[in-house]
């Protein structure tokens, strides 16, 4: 005999994470499981010796969490009272649809605070009238912040994926992001790039350098804003279309008369 466990899965990132799950919960004996990044939900049919805390404790193996999703509606046996909604209770906003996703405002956050970081470093980098004397030290300044506490997300996502012996887009980012600003550690402080005076022009020459003028700080703190601002979004629209199809749900017959 066989049951169908619903997991909800945390910390997936992209489409590559859920198939690393899948895979993992598939070389179970007897278990099929079908995982969903865009809802963030495992499928899973296992025999009756499989049970949900088995599940878990696997997914969690691959640097992920999970816990049992909350069942929609009440129990067979429950009271018709329970069961039962009234129109206008079908068409409240559910506790789903209302609560703050704390991720979600974490995300925001950090997006914000990187929004105002990194426009001026941008600016700075971009714009040659705005390079005054040591313009180089207020970049660092303004993208330390960005590196290490907006990217997080990145960096904590890569270390976990490392520990299990993957890599995934988090890793990209946060080895793109982390050699720029190391590069721009560098140039500052050993190479000639801190020197009052130094420009960041729009130059292109084929001469040979050893690069150690050059700062790419406003490509640690760019990238950053822009990879948070995509990932808030999505994960946004993640949870707007799941509220919705939960009040589609919602809206749906109960009882059958």
């Amino acid at each position: 005999m066989t049951h169908s466990i619903e997991l909800e899965i945390g910390g997936m990132t992209c489409a590559s994470c859920a198939t690393r799950v899948e895979k993992k919960l598939n070389k179970l004996d007897g278990v099929e499981a079908t995982v969903n990044y865009a809802t963030e939900k495992a499928r899973v049919t296992a025999p009756d010796g499989v049970d949900a805390e088995l599940l878990i404790a696997e997914v969690e193996k691959t640097g992920y969490t999970a816990k049992l999703r909350p069942a929609a509606y009440p129990a067979a046996g429950a009271p018709r009272e329970a069961a039962t909604r009234t129109a206008g209770d079908a068409t409240a906003p559910s506790s789903h649809a209302t609560a703050e996703d704390p991720e979600l405002v974490a995300l925001r956050q950090r997006l914000i605070g990187s929004i105002w970081l990194s426009v001026p470093v941008i600016a700075m980098a971009m714009i040659p009238a705005l390079q005054f004397n040591y313009w180089q030290w207020l970049s660092l300044t303004l993208t330390a912040p960005v590196i290490v506490w907006a990217a997080w997300p990145f960096h904590k996502a890569t270390w976990v994926n490392l520990k299990h012996g993957s890599v995934t887009m988090d890793t990209l980012v946060s080895v793109g992001t982390g050699s720029a600003f190391l590069w721009s550690l560098y140039a500052l402080f050993f190479g000639h790039a801190g020197e009052p005076g130094m420009t960041h022009g729009f130059d292109f020459s084929m001469q040979h350098s050893d690069g150690a003028g050059n700062i790419y700080l406003e490509v640690a703190a760019g990238v950053t804003m822009f990879l948070l601002a995509g990932r808030y979004f999505e994960k946004r629209s993640k949870r707007q279309a799941g509220a919705a199809l939960r009040a589609l749900l919602e809206l749906g017959a109960k009882d059958v008369a």
